[in-house]
């Protein structure tokens, strides 16, 4: 197969339904008559004829397809022969065949049915021994349904009625000429780019617009003989008054638009050709809005008044806009204070509100706000694959996925946080993208995913960590591409940093799961410069890393101001269970190994890990184990170990409701069940409650959480039945000690307290006077109390 050709091929295997998950080939373009319902094969389309192309010499055939004419025109007949070789799945079968077919035009479309959709138009007729033949008339163009759609490439599967058996593996394809709707005939142009000009859409003081896409391959060369600037405007058509422009110093193609109207977004895409006639359309990847197939699901009290998808093109579509509304903020000054007092809470919007958007989750903003986090991560909502997901499958990173709303609706979303003193970070996936992005698209092999020549791309990850399609954070394209969307992202919105998913394999140094975390020097100086171009744009915004790396690359990180996960699940699901093997803790603090204070942000729970109460109501003891109150107790016993220890922390949402729904639910990704009537419960609003006193008394205590206090706690294993303690004291005179009882029985637990005198329940107000070294208080299974010196 030509390697032109192979670029196209984004959805195959055809026969097996690849398609794009945002591609509207996968749901809009699969053309039908009104007669193509039948799956069993009953309509009455005659467009396939009952008896055999006279002009198709059924002695000559060579094996395989066979097509007269050979140089087929969109707006002439198509007769497909194919016959049988002895190697053939389909050599001796005696049922029903069918051919499954498509227009190749970057993505397969005017699909007339599914894989396993069996209609009369697509039914081969038998004409001999192994020889079938279908006869597509009165002409191409109406026997797809394709509109204005050019048809330059066809796409051919012939296969048993029940899908089981191929005549050929691989799918195989036709060049067709197209006159109608071909309309480029000029040479390209060969121009130095516009001064100031940048990839992507460069909006101009004049109220023109230059589009600007970047594609040249590894060795410096274009893949393509020319490409067009394609859209509403032009009804999609690629012609040579919207042939874009050539700097092959640049390695770009451009193109400056003089005819947009102010305020009013646009659609387009580019159309790349190659020169044997196969041709591309793509979504700018520096789009600030995606619109694609799946559109069609998204409801409209989601995103209200989405535009319908275009009918004359196919793919991935972008828009741009000159002079569009800008969004009012109410808060223009919010920044974060101390990033190393941070309690994060970790939202997926889709799982967080039975709408499972910004709307919803703006509804419960009150509840965020009472039980006193200051900031939330929103799991990803850079555009990704599909509507229903967890968003770590990205492939535009400009563009906000609409699944959970409009730009606008994430700008109040962000504004009303700000305005409660809340933080709102963005979890972002730099490690990989899908086969939909646009970079993935210009170099792609059909059966071997990107090509060798992809700047962009790693062909396999060079670490045991490989998602999708490998991100090469060694090329500058790469650095450049990211970092200018951090600043985008930081500036647009507001947010105040990230969550970097994956940062373990922004690498190229070869590894494997034996020494992937290994200290990689490459790798420290990709991600310290995405940071310094983080704090570039905003001094301070976080930078947190999902990286588990050996210690000394997880410092050095951390004492340039960087953050890492700290996940401590397993440990905190024995406490919670009530079984003290392997439940230490004291790697939480950062005093531990000499991480630099607030250098990791711990948690308990995050989206990755089974939830804690799940594993209580699976494994812990008969005295918890069906028992809400006992087992949200535990809860509060870990929120206490966890949130009274100075550092950044996270929860995973609705942990403080003691939420035991199993990760795996629906499959690990899978939507999950929505409990919001679990505040209602007596002990799980206890829970709630819990969280929110330990949150308040951080805030009202910021002394005591502090990179200079004299901390110290009894976390490890064998701190158990005498109940573990966490002591601060502060330089202003400011202490605490908490008392948690974490054994399953009811216990008196001894603290040893830095001075005599009189100490406060914060709960309940009562005074405590220590007159030794030591103070102790019986605690029920799960209890815990916080006192303060007066």
């Amino acid at each position: 197969m030509k390697k032109a050709l192979l670029i196209l091929i984004l959805a195959l295997p055809l026969s097996v339904l690849m398609f794009d998950s945002c591609d509207p080939s996968s749901n809009i373009p699969i053309i039908k008559t009104d007669d193509d319902d039948d799956d069993n094969g009953g309509s009455t389309d005659n467009t396939q004829t009952d008896e055999a192309d006279p002009n198709v010499d059924l002695n000559s055939l060579a094996n395989g397809f066979n097509f007269y004419p050979a140089a087929p025109d969109a707006d002439g007949t198509l007769t497909i022969t194919f016959k049988a070789a002895s190697s053939s799945a389909l050599y001796g079968y005696t049922g029903d065949v069918y051919l499954h077919t498509g227009i190749v035009d970057g993505t397969w479309n005017c699909v007339p049915a599914d894989w396993d959709t069996n209609i009369d138009k697509c039914h081969m007729l038998k004409v001999g021994t192994n020889i079938w033949q279908l006869q597509m008339t009165p002409d191409l163009r109406t026997w797809y349904g394709s509109g204005t759609l050019p048809i330059n490439s066809l796409g051919f599967v012939i296969r048993s009625s029940d899908g089981t058996k191929k005549g050929i593996d691989s799918d195989t394809f036709v060049e067709v000429t197209d006159s109608k709707y071909s309309n480029v005939t000029s040479e390209v142009q060969y121009e130095s780019l516009p001064e100031g000009a940048q990839y992507g859409i460069n909006y101009n003081s004049d109220g023109s617009v230059t589009f600007v896409l970047y594609e040249q391959d590894k060795s410096g060369k274009s893949h393509y003989e020319y490409a067009c600037l394609i859209g509403e405007f032009n009804d999609w058509k690629a012609s040579d008054a919207y042939m874009m422009k050539r700097d092959e110093a640049a390695g770009c193609w451009w193109y400056t638009y003089t005819g947009a109207q102010s305020g009013v977004e646009t659609m387009f895409q580019y159309y790349l050709r190659t020169s044997d006639s196969n041709s591309l359309r793509v979504a700018d990847p520096y789009t600030e809005i995606i619109y694609c197939g799946d559109d069609q699901y998204i409801s409209s009290s989601t995103y209200p008044n989405m535009p319908s998808y275009p009918s004359g093109t196919n793919g991935i579509v972008g828009a741009f806009c000159v002079n569009p509304t800008e969004y009012s903020w109410t808060n223009t000054d919010f920044k974060i204070e101390d990033k190393n007092d941070l309690v994060i809470y970790e939202l997926h919007l889709r799982d967080f509100s039975e709408s499972g958007d910004l709307e919803g989750a703006l509804e419960h903003i009150d509840y965020l706000d009472n039980l006193g986090v200051n900031a939330i991560e929103l799991m990803p909502v850079q555009e990704f694959d599909g509507n229903d997901s967890w968003g770590y499958s990205p492939f535009s990173y400009f563009a906000l996925d609409k699944a959970y709303g409009t730009r606008e609706m994430y700008k109040k979303f962000i504004d009303e946080c700000h305005s409660r003193g809340i933080a709102v970070l963005f979890d972002v996936v730099y490690n990989h993208m899908t086969g939909n992005s646009t970079f993935a698209k210009l170099y792609w092999n059909g059966s071997d995913n990107i090509t060798e020549d992809n700047p962009w791309f790693n062909v396999t990850a060079p670490h045991p960590y490989g998602v999708f399609q490998d991100l090469n954070h060694e090329s500058q394209l790469v650095r450049d591409h990211v970092k200018r969307s951090l600043v985008y992202l930081l500036d647009e919105y507001k947010i105040d940093g990230f969550r970097f998913d994956l940062t373990k394999g922004f690498t190229n140094t070869s590894s494997t799961e034996s020494t992937a975390s290994n200290y990689d020097a490459s790798r420290v100086a990709i991600l310290k410069d995405y940071y310094d171009a983080i704090q570039a744009a905003n001094p301070n915004a976080v930078m947190i890393c999902e990286h588990f790396c050996n210690d000394d690359e997880e410092k050095d990180l951390g004492a340039y101001g960087l953050q890492m996960w700290r996940n401590y699940n397993d440990a905190y699901c024995q406490i919670a269970m009530g079984y003290g093997e392997d439940s230490s803790i004291s790697g939480m603090w950062t005093g531990t190994n000499g991480m630099s204070f607030g250098g990791y942000v711990g948690f308990m729970e995050s989206h990755d890990e089974e939830r804690m109460q799940y594993k209580v109501a699976q494994y812990a003891p008969s005295s918890i184990k069906g028992n809400t109150q006992a087992s949200m107790k535990r809860g509060e016993a870990c929120a206490a170990l966890s949130l009274l220890v100075p550092g950044p922390k996270m929860i995973w949402q609705f942990g403080e409701l003691g939420y035991d729904i199993s990760i795996e639910e629906n499959e690990r990704t899978g939507r999950k069940p929505i409990h919001w009537e679990y505040y209602e419960n007596t002990y799980r609003k206890q829970l709630y409650d819990a969280y929110a006193t330990m949150l308040k008394f951080r805030s009202e205590h910021p002394r005591n959480f502090d990179s200079d206090v004299n901390f110290s706690w009894k976390a490890e294993s064998w701190d158990w039945s005498g109940g573990r303690t966490i002591t601060s004291i502060a330089g202003n005179g400011d202490s605490f000690v908490a008392m948690v009882n974490v054994d399953t029985s009811t216990k008196d637990i001894v603290a040893t307290m830095p001075s005599t005198g009189n100490w406060v329940d914060y709960v309940s107000g009562y005074t405590h006077y220590v007159s030794g070294s030591s103070l102790t208080i019986q605690l029920e299974p799960g209890g815990w109390i916080i006192l303060v010196k007066e």
